[in-house]
């Protein structure tokens, strides 16, 4: 159906503009009612359409569910797909106002209540987002993805058992659901250092979704702390394969390839980081420790230089420099380094080295 002809042809019809808001959007939205992830980076799918397409095609949804609104102030419908439209924004406090109106307008709506919920994850503001999930608990006692998201929260905030056993109800509901296996899965990493539990669980999420890039870049990650390299650097690498513009893939195949004492690959992975991403910090401390393990300290230098340039108070970057600068023997910017250190965490035991630099 052709929207715009419709609204046309009936511009008083407040289910019009729903409809085209609804289409605008369709193909580029990154929000949907989906288990928010606590480890690992995140995946979401953006349609194929740049930033700019889906900034514009999320602006005139929201005009478009706007003037449904102004044709009929109590369309749940319409506050509920602006809501939508904002979060894909990242204004997640216009969702939450929006959200707000279709749970007065429909109080049984469990809908609405998952997804101000999922709004209230990413604004970090956990307790409210149990609730909202608890809430949405209630009113569809079936709903896995409401029981995987609470389980999230309860994650992150550091409750483990309450985290497991949501995602272990989830799993219940739908035994096909991948995104509860992979988070339970997180929740092993996380909790007591279960990477073989982990993995197991990551391995299942892949088996039901082989494209689930969060999956295997956890897995990944998991690997990695069991000291299996070569498997983390292929998980890291199917990531980059499903996504070739994912700067924190390329971050952790380096982080890989530098424990394996493979520096070149590290610092080639470094370095894309950083074209994808210039202004991503940790790429460039963590090439500038690989060209210090090179022996190429000016290089090193420059990139712990960098650091501080997009951080001023980033000590750790001042203690990197400084130890560079005393392995080249320049020891009076090796002094001043760590005492820049020192007044940014006075109680840097690092830094301090600073007065047996002076005997």
């Amino acid at each position: 159906m052709d929207f715009t002809e419709a609204i046309k042809l009936a511009p008083d019809l407040a289910s019009a503009y729903i409809l085209r808001g609804r289409a605008l959007y369709a193909g580029v939205s990154k929000v949907t009612n989906i288990s928010a992830n606590f480890g690992g980076v995140s995946v979401l799918s953006t349609g194929g359409k740049s930033t700019a397409e889906q900034t514009r095609a999320f602006n005139a949804a929201i005009a478009d569910f706007t003037q449904a609104i102004k044709l009929d102030p109590d369309n749940d419908a319409a506050y509920e797909g602006r809501g939508h439209a904002y979060a894909n924004k990242g204004d997640y406090d216009k969702a939450i106002a929006d959200l707000n109106q279709v749970i007065r307008l429909d109080p049984n709506n469990a809908v609405a209540y998952s997804n101000r919920g999922l709004a209230y994850t990413e604004k970090a503001d956990y307790d409210r987002a149990i609730a909202d999930y608890t809430q949405a608990i209630r009113l569809d006692p079936k709903d896995a993805v409401a029981y995987a998201n609470r389980g999230n929260q309860y994650g992150m905030k550091g409750d483990y058992d309450r985290a497991i056993a949501d995602l272990n109800q989830a799993i219940r509901l739908d035994p096909n659901y991948a995104p509860a296996y992979s988070d339970r899965g997180t929740t092993y990493f996380n909790n007591k250092g279960d990477y073989d539990k982990a993995i197991a669980d990551y391995n299942q999420a892949i088996k039901l979704d082989p494209n689930y890039a969060l999956a295997y870049t956890n897995r990944g990650l998991a690997y990695v702390r069991k000291g299996d390299y070569d498997r983390a650097i292929a998980d890291f690498t199917q990531v980059i394969r499903l996504d070739p513009n994912n700067a924190g893939a390329y971050s952790f195949r380096g982080d890989a390839y530098y424990y394996k004492g493979d520096k070149d690959r590290a610092i080639a992975d470094f370095t894309q980081v950083i074209r994808l991403d210039p202004n991503y910090a940790v790429a460039y401390t963590n090439r500038g420790l690989a060209y210090v393990r090179k022996g190429d300290y000016d290089r090193a230098i420059t990139d712990f230089t960098q650091v501080i340039k997009l951080d001023a108070n980033n000590a750790t970057a001042y203690i990197n420099r400084g130890a560079t600068y005393y392995d080249k023997g320049d020891y009076n910017r090796a002094i001043a380094d760590f005492e820049a250190a020192l007044r940014i965490d006075p109680n840097d035991t690092y830094a301090s080295n600073v007065n047996k630099l002076r005997i």
